[in-house]
C-alpha cells in the first residue's frame, strides 16, 4: 500500500505519481522536452533582438505541445512519472521566464512578478515538507492549469499591446484582463495546494502517533 492510498485501500486525497510508468522515451515526454528547450530561445527573442513576432510563434508552439502531450499520453497509454514532472515544470518555466522578461521590458509591474515568484517558492517549500512526511508531489490542480491557459493567451496579447497602432490599443485591455485573471487563479491554486498539503501532513502525524 502506497502513501497515496488510505488504510482501507481507498483513494487518498493526492494520487501518487508512483502509479505511473517508468517510461522515458515517449512521444509526450519528447514534446515536453521540446517545450523546455524553447524557454531559452523565447527569452533570447524577447530580450536580445526583441523579435516579438517570433517570440509569439515560440509561445504558440509551446501552447500546442502543452495540449498535445497530455492528449497523446492518454491516447497512446504513455503516461509516465517523468512526464508528470516535466509538464508542470515547463509551464512554470515559461510563465516565470516570460514575466521576468516583461518586467525588464516594462510590460508588467515588478510586484506582479514578485507575487508569482513567491508562489513558486512557497510550492517548492511545500514539496520539501511533503517529501519529509513520505508523500509524493501533489497532482496539478485544474485551477493551475486554467491559469496557465490564460497566461498563454495573455502573453502574446501583452507583446502586441507593447507596440503602437490601433491593434495595440484594442488588445491591451484584453491582454491585461487575462493576465490579472490568470494571476488570481495561479495564486488561488497555490493556496489550495497549501491547504491540501497541511491536511496530508496532519494525517501523517496522526498515523505516527497511532503507530
Amino acid at each position: 500500500m502506497t502513501r497515496a492510498q488510505g488504510r482501507n485501500g481507498s483513494a487518498a486525497p493526492a494520487p501518487s505519481r508512483d502509479d505511473l510508468g517508468d517510461a522515458v522515451w515517449t512521444v509526450p515526454n519528447a514534446l515536453s522536452v521540446l517545450r523546455l528547450l524553447g524557454v531559452p530561445l523565447f527569452l533570447w527573442l524577447l530580450l536580445g533582438p526583441q523579435a516579438d513576432g517570433w517570440a509569439v510563434v515560440v509561445l504558440m508552439v509551446s501552447g500546442v505541445t502543452d495540449w498535445a502531450d497530455g492528449k497523446l499520453a492518454r491516447a497512446l497509454g504513455q503516461s509516465s512519472r517523468l512526464g508528470a514532472l516535466l509538464d508542470p515544470a515547463a509551464d512554470r518555466l515559461y510563465i516565470v521566464a516570460t514575466l521576468v522578461a516583461f518586467v525588464i521590458r516594462d510590460v508588467v509591474p515588478l510586484w506582479f512578478v514578485a507575487a508569482i515568484v513567491a508562489r513558486e517558492l512557497v510550492l517548492a517549500l511545500v514539496l520539501l515538507v511533503l517529501r519529509r512526511y513520505g508523500w509524493p508531489p501533489l497532482q496539478v490542480h485544474y485551477l493551475g492549469k486554467a491559469a496557465t491557459f490564460l497566461f498563454l493567451y495573455a502573453f502574446p496579447l501583452l507583446l502586441l499591446a507593447a507596440g503602437t497602432g490601433w491593434l495595440a490599443t484594442v488588445v491591451a485591455p484584453i491582454g491585461y484582463a487575462l493576465t490579472i485573471w490568470g494571476g488570481a487563479l495561479y495564486l488561488l491554486s497555490a493556496a489550495l495546494y497549501v491547504v491540501q498539503a497541511v491536511g496530508l501532513v496532519r494525517q501523517a502525524r496522526a498515523e505516527r502517533v497511532a503507530a
